[in-house]
Order: C-alpha cells, then structure tokens, then sequence
C-alpha cells in the first residue's frame, strides 16, 4: 500500500512538473487577447491547485499508512507546497484584479506569469534532485 502511494506521489509529481512547462506556453496563446490570458490563467490556477494538492494528499496518506517518519524532507515538502500554492494565489488575484484593457500591464503581467512559472519549476525540480539524492544515499536529512 505506502509502495503504490509513493508511486502516485512520484507520478504526480512529474505530471505537475510538465503541466508547469507547458504552462508558460499560455502567455505565448494569448499574446493579443487580455480577455483570454484571464480566462486561461483561472484555469491554470485551479488546474494547479488541484494538481498540487493531490501530490500532497498522496503524500500525506503514504506518511500515515506506512507510519513514515516526518523526516526534515517531508517538512521541506509541506513548506515548499506552501510557498507554491502562496505564489500561485498571489499570481491569480494580480492578474484577476489588474486592468488588463492596459497594454503595459498587460505585457508586464505575461511577463510575470513566466517568470513565476520558471520559479515554480526550479522549485519543484530542485525537490525533485533531493529526495533523488535522499534516495541514492548521497544526502540524509
């Protein structure tokens, strides 16, 4: 049972991560539609959220079921799923609540959409490299 649900985490994971890569492609879509980058970038955010949090339920279940430890990378894991669901929060009310009829706002927001969606996938990357590092034994934490 932990075995499957660390292989749904895993493959969430990596679902995630290449929903984030094609993600920056929305602001490319909507170069000349403001009314559309808002539309998309709703569904992006809750596309997101959904995705995100079912990595962190499939982690959650497999850390209670198998009675596995709260080890310093599963409070890294909680704290950087707080800090991407914070940034894409923040991201969707910016871009909910701009005046994107505004073709300076609109450009630095689509701008913005791929920077933060850059971070993001350096964020979740870089916890994909320690828990592969945690697991070959080369770091243990």
């Amino acid at each position: 049972m932990v075995e499957e649900m660390l292989i749904a985490h895993s493959i969430l994971v990596k679902i995630f991560l290449g929903f984030l890569v094609v993600g920056l492609v929305i602001p490319l879509m909507t170069k000349n539609n403001a009314l559309g980058f808002k539309k998309a970038s709703f569904v992006y955010t809750m596309v997101f959220q959904a995705l995100i949090t079912m990595i962190a339920f499939a982690g959650i279940v497999a850390i209670f079921t198998g009675d596995l430890p709260w080890s310093m990378t599963t409070i890294i894991m909680l704290v950087m799923w707080a800090i991407l669901m914070f940034i894409e929060i923040k991201k969707h009310k910016v871009i909910k609540l701009a005046n994107l009829s505004n073709n300076d706002t609109f450009a630095l927001l689509r701008g913005a959409f791929i920077k933060i969606g850059l971070i993001q996938i350096l964020l979740v990357a870089l916890m994909v490299v320690l828990m592969i590092l945690k697991a070959k034994g080369i770091v243990s934490f």
